[in-house]
């Protein structure tokens, strides 16, 4: 057909059969057991692989950006042919396909690397019916649009490898956890007897499946550490089987000195409300240490607020540090006032 844009097309379908095939390679390595030198699996392997792929990407879409404005400053005859639209129709049918199962596959097993397939499957299908679309416009009025479209295609491909190294990267620098993910383990946390509030949750992804947590889970001083115990490592087993996160949870107990209570419930009022009047403190507890004292507390702020909670949580803390430098301040939430 002489065509660019069925040409950039191709080699967007050739970058994805790559890409799949280090997939598969890296699927398989990720799969190898812990050893000595990584405790926590080759789960990251999967990431790299992504990383790899983006590079792959971007070189093919500067290759063929190159070679579309070659065309558009040379343009030169497509030839027109129903045997190759029919094979591109037939693609564009595949691709969907491949959409389908992809995004089926990785919500099954949680696949982040076969979800981005999925996407790009489709994406992949919006460009080839737009190859398509261009060469009957070309064909019908004779126009020289097949530069263009290349064009378009190429800087298509430039942004799906983007996509995929900035999404690949967020995971290897430490994205925020799903928030979803964050809930579902609270919510089983607090569920547990004597279990009367968390904090603290850190969650740490070593590859599909390879989730490893944290969670400080508040009980009351006054509860037998033998019981207590026997309910965190109870709670641990249920998560690690019900959500496959391998997590630790760590007991804190929180004091029922009532005197000791109502006196730190009056420091915190106190420091919350010399930062904004409008901010309210409920929730209080403290957990009494051999070097610091735990303050843990919710924080209700205006709506419009909301999204400053990092620095708002900044400066409540180092207005308590100021009345009291042996607290260790936890602002467990940031939510709005209703």
């Amino acid at each position: 057909m002489n065509s660019i844009a069925v040409i950039s097309d191709a080699f967007n379908n050739l970058s994805d059969c790559g890409s799949s095939v280090i997939a598969i390679i890296a699927a398989k390595m990720s799969n190898r057991p812990p050893d000595i030198e990584h405790p926590f699996g080759h789960g990251r392997i999967e990431y790299i692989s992504s990383l790899v792929v983006s590079f792959i990407i971007f070189m093919v879409g500067i290759e063929l950006l190159k070679n579309s404005f070659t065309k558009i400053l040379h343009p030169e005859e497509v030839l027109f042919s129903w045997i190759s639209l029919v094979i591109l129709l037939f693609s564009v049918v595949l691709k969907i396909w491949m959409f389908s199962y992809n995004r089926y596959i990785g919500h099954t097993i949680n696949s982040g690397i076969n979800k981005a397939t999925a996407y790009d499957s489709l994406n992949d299908a919006l460009a080839t019916s737009a190859v398509i679309l261009s060469t009957l416009i070309g064909h019908a009025f004779d126009l020289a649009i097949d530069g263009y479209v290349g064009l378009l295609i190429s800087l298509f491909i430039l942004y799906t490898g983007y996509n995929v190294a900035k999404e690949t990267v967020n995971i290897l620098l430490g994205s925020s956890p799903n928030p979803e993910l964050c809930n579902q383990v609270k919510d089983f946390v607090n569920e547990g007897m004597y279990i009367i509030g968390t904090h603290d949750l850190k969650v740490h992804d070593y590859g599909p499946g390879r989730t490893i947590a944290s969670i400080h889970a508040e009980i009351q001083d006054t509860v037998n550490i033998v019981d207590a115990h026997l309910i965190i490592d109870d709670l641990e087993k249920r998560i690690s089987e019900e959500l496959n996160i391998n997590i630790v949870i760590h007991i804190d107990p929180i004091t029922t000195d009532k005197e000791k209570i109502k006196g730190m419930e009056e420091i915190v009022k106190s420091a919350v409300k010399e930062v904004n009047n409008s901010f309210v403190a409920h929730n209080i507890r403290m957990t009494i240490g051999y070097r610091c004292m735990n303050v843990i507390f919710e924080l209700s702020v205006p709506s419009p607020q909301v999204p400053a909670a990092d620095t708002i949580r900044k400066d409540i803390i180092h207005k308590l540090k100021e009345k009291d430098p042996q607290l260790n301040v936890i602002v467990n939430s940031v939510t709005a006032l209703t």
